[in-house]
């Protein structure tokens, strides 16, 4: 069978088992199981593929369409056009969460001097690191409870050559983080357990996906703690699920003067902006 033949069936495969982006996905797997950049795949498409090349290829769409989350497959993720390692440790960056980096970079380029940058819930690092790549003057501490995370988000600070501005720590919240901060941002779970979620998103680990509180429970537990370790004038940025909006919104008047919300790229709201 050639690249163009083993395309065409992998992505009615893929279609069969609701993946929205089949094609795609077939593209990017066969590019893995090649090892070859996608791009190189329309230069050949008439390249016979040998019998290896064939069984390392249908193992990857046979796991896709089990639900694995491609990133998974291939190993990596893109991310505020940056490249992020990403393992089953850790969520899969989510493209909805650039809203939160790009209004972190917007008010570090804004301040009149250096800023102090907490990230809550790091995982892979994709949020601390975008933030220290498109804003220079930040200083970034971020803090996971898992370990097995914290050692992808280590890798892929070094990968991205930021380890003097990158710091990372295991603990919950903002306990094993040093000082005040001026900004403080943080991707935690926030899925009301038992909800229906697509199989890619439930393969992802249950500890960053799912809180108590019909998914609020960790994220208040932050609104409570944050305001004591902002500085003067410092902003919390919180991503969240339109599900649990409401109940932030009425924690947040309880800790915080002032909020706003920020809307993904699906027009939803994703994250709430919180100072006094």
């Amino acid at each position: 069978m050639t690249v163009i033949e083993v395309l065409k069936a992998a992505s009615r495969h893929l279609q069969k088992h609701s993946s929205d982006s089949a094609r795609l996905d077939a593209e990017i797997l066969l590019a893995k199981a090649l090892g070859v950049r996608r791009l190189d795949l329309y230069l050949q498409f008439d390249r016979p593929l040998s019998d290896d090349e064939l069984t390392r290829y249908r193992g990857l769409v046979k796991k896709r369409a089990h639900g694995d989350p491609v990133a998974y497959l291939v190993g990596h993720k893109e991310f505020m056009a940056l490249d992020f390692e990403v393992t089953s440790a850790v969520l899969v960056p989510n493209p909805d969460t650039e809203v939160l980096v790009q209004r972190a970079v917007s008010i570090a380029r804004q301040a009149n001097g250096p800023l102090r940058v907490a990230d809550i819930g790091t995982g892979s690092g994709c949020i601390a690191i975008a933030i220290a790549h498109y804003a220079p003057g930040v200083d970034v501490w971020a803090s996971d409870v898992s370990r097995e995370a914290l050692e992808v988000a280590s890798r892929n600070v070094a990968r991205h050559s930021l380890a003097d501005r990158v710091h990372l720590a295991s603990g919950d919240l903002l306990d094993s983080l040093p000082g005040q901060f001026d900004l403080v941002c943080a991707n935690l779970p926030y899925v009301a357990p038992g909800a229906d979620l697509p199989a890619e998103v439930t393969a992802q680990p249950a500890g960053a996906l799912y809180a108590d509180q019909d998914g609020a429970a960790v994220v208040l537990r932050l609104l409570e703690a944050a305001p004591a370790r902002l500085n003067a004038g410092g902003r919390l940025l919180v991503e969240l699920s339109p599900a649990i909006a409401g109940a932030l919104t009425e924690a947040a008047v309880r800790s915080f003067s002032n909020h706003e919300m920020h809307r993904d790229l699906g027009g939803h709201e994703r994250v709430v902006e919180l100072w006094s």
